[in-house]
């Protein structure tokens, strides 16, 4: 099988052509194809498929396996894929997820896609949409009790459920390989969560870790910076409608949310390498 490792600000994953290639089992080959040590290597596999409602269909696969829904960071490296291999000329392309469809706005120069404006759609508050248990109408700035400790947490959807911790602690000293799965599995989000912690810089700019569900610490998540921009957005912490930079490990990325809270992404997607492995 051959692949692509393609990764959107350190955000790495494998590529696979479904239009030139068969995967029987997408869950296995995650697991096996994403050991950093064993195999290629990645945050997971993404498989770029035939749609029927859209120009181009992406299903992405964790570490572990599982299947998610929607990544921001991918999505932008299926634009670059597919404009850079021929599969389509249009700069304006539309995209099929399990979160819906998107459309990415690919910036073009030299022949090449440098980045790739995503309209990630509406950030979800509602708990039920999220999903997380709370009895309120939105859980923002909520406490919440993990690994010992208070904090305070927004959730919310961006297609996949985020937990948002604004936090004044350095959070490059937070152990992520403790408290990070203590929320992903936290009872009170029935499908797991993503979890983002966050330094506010200025009202336009914002530091964040994530820990990610199936994957766990990521160099960066499109979905979760998504995320972390609509609930300082609706905290009042920044401005609807102004650019907010999201600086993450891997890199910056440029967010915008609108007073429908209606998000949009642009960041860089980058090849590294292309190889053939047997499955």
């Amino acid at each position: 099988m051959k692949f692509t490792k393609m990764h959107g600000i350190a955000n790495d994953y494998i590529y696979v052509d479904c239009f030139r290639e068969h995967v029987d089992e997408p869950e296995k080959l995650a697991v096996r194809l994403s050991d950093r040590r064993r195999s290629v290597g990645g945050d997971g596999i993404i498989l770029i498929c035939p749609s029927e409602v859209a120009d181009f269909k992406m299903r992405m696969f964790n570490a572990d396996g599982s299947e998610g829904k929607m990544c921001g960071n991918g999505a932008r490296c299926v634009g670059k894929f597919v404009y850079d291999k021929g599969l389509t000329d249009k700069e304006t392309v539309t995209l099929e997820t399990l979160a819906g469809i998107k459309t990415l706005k690919l910036h073009v120069s030299g022949g090449k896609v440098k980045s790739v404006t995503v309209d990630m759609g509406k950030a979800e508050f509602r708990p039920k949409l999220v999903p997380v248990v709370y009895d309120g109408d939105e859980m923002v700035n909520a406490p919440i009790e993990v690994a010992g400790k208070l904090w305070k947490a927004t959730a919310v959807s961006m297609g996949n459920p985020h937990c948002v911790i604004f936090t004044d602690e350095d959070i490059s000293k937070l152990d992520l390989e403790k408290i990070g799965p203590m929320f992903e599995r936290n009872p009170i989000f029935p499908d797991r969560v993503n979890t983002e912690f966050v330094n506010v810089v200025d009202p336009y700019t914002l530091r964040m870790r994530v820990w990610e569900r199936g994957s766990g610490e990521t160099m960066a998540c499109g979905t979760g910076a998504c995320a972390v921009a609509a609930a300082a957005v609706k905290m009042g912490i920044s401005k609807a409608g102004e650019r907010i930079t999201v600086k993450l490990l891997g890199g910056d990325l440029e967010i915008i949310c609108g007073d429908d809270c209606k998000i949009k992404m642009t960041g860089p997607a980058e090849t590294a390498f292309e190889g053939e492995v047997s499955i």
